[in-house]
């Protein structure tokens, strides 16, 4: 899951509820849209607090940045029904919700989970957008290992969907040393995090990262400036793996040194920066 490196909203930033037609989001959002908007899709146990650090350098550049919690995600209600989020469903929310932001110039970013979702909705419906970044995302399935791992996880939610504190603990068990050095305040968000948002969104979207078939070629047709981001390492789909999708889709590809899988979090300026560069670069396209 991504760590946010901080829990407080720069000055200039607020948080809201986007009102669209398929309902309110919970959103953070920051900047004027002088150059343009960026809605930012978080990734599966995510949410719009790991794009916190990229707000302020986003509206510095001249960017309304916009983050969101999806359907059923942390701050964003939801049913408690796994139809209410197959990624058809999540994507016509991100629709919705670009349609909510009003006019200019749309660049749409999705982390991880939120890049497939991301995609589904360009492959639904690009012409709200004006730039695709898949941040962290691959082209199919998550790898072989994080397919094992998220089974457990999306059985043990089936089986404990009532009692997701128990869920918490032993996926905390699990990841002892990767937690061991998070302050008390990050373990006490991710742990509020995890318990608001709804069990049956993670059964499904856990569902997705298992199964999602490879739809590059899809994406490819689609005549979209697109950008591939990632860290220098990544557990979920390997970086050789999105180097070659760039490659299929004719992609931008930014590698973010400092940074594995969550680069918006682990390495924000940086990341800032090459997606201010390549929304500049598709201006003149």
């Amino acid at each position: 899951m991504s760590k946010p490196p901080r829990l407080t909203l720069p000055p200039a930033a607020r948080a809201y509820r986007l009102a669209t037609a398929r309902g309110a989001f919970a959103v953070h959002e920051a900047g004027e849209p002088v150059r343009g908007t960026a809605l930012l899709v978080p990734g599966f146990t995510g949410s719009k607090e790991d794009f916190i650090a990229l707000l302020e350098p986003l509206a510095a550049a001249g960017y309304r940045a916009v983050a969101v919690d999806g359907r059923g995600q942390y701050e964003t209600p939801g049913p408690r029904e796994e139809a209410a989020y197959g990624l058809e469903e999540l994507a016509r929310d991100v629709l919705a919700q670009a349609e909510a932001l009003g006019g200019g110039p749309l660049h749409l970013v999705g982390h991880s989970l939120g890049g497939l979702i991301s995609r589904a909705a360009v492959l639904r419906d690009a012409a709200p957008f004006a730039s695709l970044t898949l941040m962290s995302s691959g082209p199919a399935a998550i790898a072989q290992e994080q397919q094992a791992r998220t089974k457990l996880l999306v059985a043990a939610l089936e089986a404990l969907r009532e009692d997701m504190p128990a869920v918490w603990a032993a996926m905390r068990a699990q990841d002892a040393p990767d937690s061991a050095a998070d302050s008390p305040e990050l373990t006490a968000f991710l742990r509020e995090r995890w318990l608001a948002t709804v069990p049956e969104q993670l059964i499904a979207t856990g569902r997705v990262l298992i199964s999602e078939p490879d739809r590059v070629a899809e994406l490819a047709a689609v005549p979209l400036p697109k950008l591939v981001l990632s860290g220098v390492v990544d557990y979920a789909w390997p970086v050789p793996l999105m180097d070659e999708m760039a490659v299929r889709l004719a992609a931008s590809r930014v590698v973010v040194e400092g940074a594995e899988h969550s680069p918006n979090a682990e390495n924000p300026q940086v990341t800032a920066g090459a997606l201010v560069g390549f929304w500049e670069s598709a201006r003149g396209r």
